[in-house]
């Protein structure tokens, strides 16, 4: 049985900057310019979901909608302490 891998094309402007230092590496490795822009999109996306959702949960703390327990607590409840 095969799996073929779904992709998207996906466009996006970059600031001159960025671009001029993306091409460097494209000149320098052989690589495509694709092949980075996936590479870093792929190494940081588990970073930016995992920090906004701690800032959604951060959100519902403030608001009361959730609460903190301390380990003691939790310990307690359970009925794990000493």
């Amino acid at each position: 049985m095969s799996t073929t891998l779904s992709v998207q094309t996906v466009s996006l402007r970059l600031p001159q900057s960025v671009s001029e230092r993306l091409n460097d590496l494209v000149k320098k490795t052989g690589r495509s310019k694709t092949s980075f822009i996936r590479e870093a999109l792929l190494e940081h996306l588990d970073d930016l979901e995992d920090i906004y959702a701690a800032e959604a949960i951060m959100a519902q703390v403030k608001s009361g909608e959730e609460v903190i327990s301390s380990l003691d607590d939790v310990e307690r409840r359970l009925g794990l302490g000493n």
